[in-house]
């Protein structure tokens, strides 16, 4: 694989650290800044709120730039922002960094996605997609205890000093190992939105927020399930953490690879693994050894959908597909808010802390049938396309059909 993909890695991994170390840090930052816990947890919504502004904001602002340039603005105001969120003297001016930074996180993976599949050879895609969204999953292997073990031991505001300084690595290795020849600039607007109208880019991206949007509806209330319901220590939730993030970097390696042979049967067995452990992990929540191995399996399965997910979008839009592409990291993002938004009614409505993982495994089997219906519709407007150049004149007087695409 390119060195290139590294660099793109890096910057994923510094943008996961930045996304999910707050929740290790929350404590600390209330109590700098003397706001409750609750209120401090608006570093963690806002940055997801801005991803989904910022993701279609971004790429179409970046439109003028070739994708390398873009990248490359990208991971400077990452910087920026992170630089900010350290720094910050007031909650308020915290607040500003985290949506600073968040700006940056759609666009990046979106258009780091398409520089990441024109890197390798066609067949390769999948497996260079999942390379670079390791650095995302490794993030919550290392970045996040990490992160949280250094503000432990520096104070939280550390902790963004040295995401900061992740962005600058990132951000050289952009300059240096990014081809600008192959970084190529984005279609017009119009066209971009253009896209849009097919509907399977619709449906790939409805996949993507009931699909993956099922993993937070559970994870979002992983402390409290391991703690509270399994009995583990407080403590323990670090190397639980942990537990998951291995298997996201599991599923997402192994999804890439199959991914390349056949992305739909792919999808199909991510989504219904992912399901099926949703609804075990409501029973297997109250034995510790069981726990851990569902935690794992749901982190695992949850990644494995990452890739086809991103790479159904990528072909649906294949004649323009930047805005496309970062509006499913939006896609994604969102899926997450409102999971763990019903998740937290059913919880407030008087169920058990367990209730989440049925919302999540509903949530993943509706995104199963939506794939399952797209795919059906494909085949169904190949047919049509087929029967049609059947009876076209080019056909009758023998001349050569060109295949349809799919």
């Amino acid at each position: 694989m390119p060195l290139a993909l590294l660099a793109l890695a890096i910057g994923a991994f510094g943008i996961g650290t930045t996304e999910f170390a707050v929740m290790g840090l929350l404590p600390d930052m209330a109590a700098d800044f003397g706001v409750s816990i609750p209120l401090a947890g608006y570093a963690t919504t806002l940055y997801a709120l801005g991803v989904v502004i910022g993701a279609p904001l971004m790429t179409v602002l970046g439109t003028r730039f070739t994708r390398k340039q873009m990248l490359m603005l990208l991971m400077g105001l990452f910087v920026v922002g992170n630089l900010l969120t350290a720094v910050a003297p007031t909650f308020g001016l915290m607040l500003a960094g985290r949506v600073v930074s968040s700006f940056t996180h759609g666009a990046f993976f979106g258009i780091g996605s398409l520089v990441a599949a024109d890197l390798v050879a066609p067949e390769k895609r999948a497996a260079a997609l999942s390379l670079m969204f390791s650095g995302l999953t490794v993030a919550n292997v290392v970045g996040v205890p990490a992160g949280t073990l250094l503000s432990q031991q520096l104070g939280w505001r550390t902790t963004f000093y040295a995401i900061a300084a992740l962005g600058v690595l990132g951000l050289l290795g952009i300059v240096r190992l990014v081809p600008a020849q192959r970084a190529k600039a984005a279609a017009r607007i119009g066209r971009e939105l253009a896209v849009f109208r097919n509907p399977q880019v619709g449906l790939a991206m409805l996949m993507t927020v009931l699909g993956f949007g099922g993993v937070f509806a559970a994870v979002t209330y992983l402390a409290s399930m391991m703690t509270e319901v399994a009995g583990f220590a407080p403590s323990s939730v670090v190397w639980l953490t942990a537990v998951f993030g291995l298997g996201m970097v599991g599923g997402n390696l192994i999804s890439g690879r199959f991914t390349d042979r056949a992305m739909m049967p792919m999808l199909y067995v991510s989504l219904a693994g992912l399901a099926l452990v949703l609804v075990a992990f409501t029973f297997t929540a109250h034995h510790k050894i069981a726990a851990i191995v569902t935690v794992a399996l749901i982190g695992f399965f949850g990644f494995a959908t990452v890739p086809p997910l991103q790479k159904r979008v990528l072909d649906q839009a294949a004649a323009a597909p930047t805005l496309a592409s970062a509006g499913n990291i939006a896609a994604f993002n969102f899926g997450n808010a409102l999971a763990a938004w019903l998740g937290g009614l059913v919880i407030a409505g008087g169920l058990s802390l367990t209730a989440p993982n049925w919302v999540g495994a509903l949530m993943t089997a509706a995104a199963l049938g939506v794939a399952v219906l797209a795919s059906f519709l494909e085949r169904r407007q190949e047919g049509l396309g087929r029967v049609v150049a059947a009876g076209s004149p080019a056909v009758a007087a023998g001349e050569a059909v060109p295949a349809v695409r799919s």
